[in-house]
Protein backbone atom coordinates (compact mmCIF):
# COMPACT_ATOMS: atom_id res chain seq x y z
CA UNK A 1 0.00 0.00 0.00
CA UNK A 2 1.24 3.77 -0.57
CA UNK A 3 1.93 6.08 1.64
CA UNK A 4 0.90 9.21 0.06
CA UNK A 5 -2.97 9.47 -0.22
CA UNK A 6 -4.16 12.08 -2.79
CA UNK A 7 -7.76 12.84 -2.45
CA UNK A 8 -10.09 14.62 -5.29
CA UNK A 9 -13.32 15.03 -6.71
CA UNK A 10 -13.82 13.48 -9.91
CA UNK A 11 -12.74 9.74 -11.07
CA UNK A 12 -11.03 10.69 -14.38
CA UNK A 13 -8.99 13.10 -12.57
CA UNK A 14 -8.12 10.48 -10.17
CA UNK A 15 -6.86 8.24 -12.73
CA UNK A 16 -5.06 11.12 -14.80
CA UNK A 17 -3.20 12.20 -11.70
CA UNK A 18 -2.41 8.60 -10.70
CA UNK A 19 -0.92 8.11 -13.81
CA UNK A 20 1.36 11.00 -13.32
CA UNK A 21 2.40 10.42 -9.94
CA UNK A 22 2.83 6.87 -10.39
CA UNK A 23 2.32 3.84 -7.62
CA UNK A 24 4.14 5.36 -4.60
CA UNK A 25 0.51 7.19 -4.93
CA UNK A 26 -2.78 6.21 -4.17
CA UNK A 27 -5.72 8.81 -5.97
CA UNK A 28 -9.22 8.44 -4.33
CA UNK A 29 -12.14 10.28 -5.97
CA UNK A 30 -14.95 11.68 -4.08
CA UNK A 31 -17.54 12.05 -6.72
CA UNK A 32 -18.48 15.53 -5.20
CA UNK A 33 -20.12 16.25 -2.13
CA UNK A 34 -19.40 13.81 0.89
CA UNK A 35 -21.87 15.56 3.45
CA UNK A 36 -24.48 17.88 3.23
CA UNK A 37 -26.85 20.26 5.72
CA UNK A 38 -29.99 18.38 6.85
CA UNK A 39 -32.78 19.17 4.40
CA UNK A 40 -35.66 18.38 6.89
CA UNK A 41 -34.14 20.95 9.81
CA UNK A 42 -32.56 24.34 9.82
CA UNK A 43 -29.17 22.93 9.43
CA UNK A 44 -27.82 25.04 12.51
CA UNK A 45 -27.75 25.18 15.95
CA UNK A 46 -28.62 28.14 17.03
CA UNK A 47 -28.06 27.52 20.98
CA UNK A 48 -24.16 26.80 19.92
CA UNK A 49 -23.63 30.23 18.42
CA UNK A 50 -24.80 28.42 14.70
CA UNK A 51 -22.40 25.82 14.53
CA UNK A 52 -23.55 23.90 11.40
CA UNK A 53 -24.81 20.25 11.38
CA UNK A 54 -23.83 18.34 8.50
CA UNK A 55 -25.50 14.86 7.66
CA UNK A 56 -23.37 12.21 5.22
CA UNK A 57 -25.16 12.37 1.98
CA UNK A 58 -26.80 8.96 1.45
CA UNK A 59 -25.02 6.90 -0.65
CA UNK A 60 -21.59 8.10 0.17
CA UNK A 61 -20.90 6.03 3.79
CA UNK A 62 -19.25 3.40 1.58
CA UNK A 63 -16.62 5.68 0.31
CA UNK A 64 -16.11 7.64 3.29
CA UNK A 65 -15.75 4.25 4.79
CA UNK A 66 -12.74 3.54 2.29
CA UNK A 67 -11.07 7.00 2.38
CA UNK A 68 -10.78 6.69 6.09
CA UNK A 69 -9.35 3.19 5.69
CA UNK A 70 -7.03 4.77 3.17
CA UNK A 71 -6.25 7.86 5.52
CA UNK A 72 -5.28 5.18 8.52
CA UNK A 73 -2.69 3.29 6.06
CA UNK A 74 -1.07 6.69 4.78
CA UNK A 75 1.49 8.67 5.94
CA UNK A 76 0.74 11.75 4.38
CA UNK A 77 -2.58 13.10 3.05
CA UNK A 78 -2.80 15.26 0.03
CA UNK A 79 -6.56 16.99 -0.53
CA UNK A 80 -6.64 17.90 -4.25
CA UNK A 81 -10.09 19.39 -4.61
CA UNK A 82 -10.82 22.08 -7.14
CA UNK A 83 -9.98 26.00 -6.19
CA UNK A 84 -13.32 26.94 -6.43
CA UNK A 85 -16.03 27.29 -3.63
CA UNK A 86 -17.20 23.75 -4.25
CA UNK A 87 -13.87 22.35 -3.88
CA UNK A 88 -12.85 23.91 -0.77
CA UNK A 89 -16.14 22.83 1.19
CA UNK A 90 -15.25 19.35 -0.29
CA UNK A 91 -11.95 19.89 1.33
CA UNK A 92 -13.30 21.31 4.84
CA UNK A 93 -15.79 17.63 4.69
CA UNK A 94 -12.94 15.47 3.98
CA UNK A 95 -10.81 17.05 6.80
CA UNK A 96 -13.58 17.03 9.17
CA UNK A 97 -14.59 13.35 8.73
CA UNK A 98 -11.04 11.54 8.51
CA UNK A 99 -8.98 10.89 11.46
CA UNK A 100 -4.89 11.25 10.98
CA UNK A 101 -3.19 8.30 12.52
CA UNK A 102 -0.10 9.79 15.03
CA UNK A 103 2.74 10.97 12.72
CA UNK A 104 0.57 11.72 9.37
CA UNK A 105 0.34 14.77 7.64
CA UNK A 106 -2.26 16.25 6.03
CA UNK A 107 -1.98 18.85 2.75
CA UNK A 108 -3.88 20.77 1.03
CA UNK A 109 -3.32 20.73 -2.84
CA UNK A 110 -4.41 23.19 -5.98
CA UNK A 111 -3.50 22.91 -9.48
CA UNK A 112 -5.35 24.79 -11.94
CA UNK A 113 -4.65 22.52 -14.61
CA UNK A 114 -4.45 18.28 -15.03
CA UNK A 115 -1.32 18.29 -16.46
CA UNK A 116 2.06 16.88 -16.01
CA UNK A 117 4.05 19.22 -14.95
CA UNK A 118 1.32 21.03 -12.79
CA UNK A 119 0.89 18.42 -10.57
CA UNK A 120 4.68 17.47 -9.86
CA UNK A 121 4.81 21.10 -8.99
CA UNK A 122 1.89 21.25 -6.65
CA UNK A 123 2.98 18.11 -5.15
Amino acid sequence: MSTNLVIVESPAKAKTINKYLGRNYKVEATIGHIRNLPKTKLGVDIEDNFKPTYLNIRGKGDLIKKIKSLVSKSKNIFIATDPDREGEAIAQDIADVIKLKEGSKLYRVLFNEITKAAIKKAM
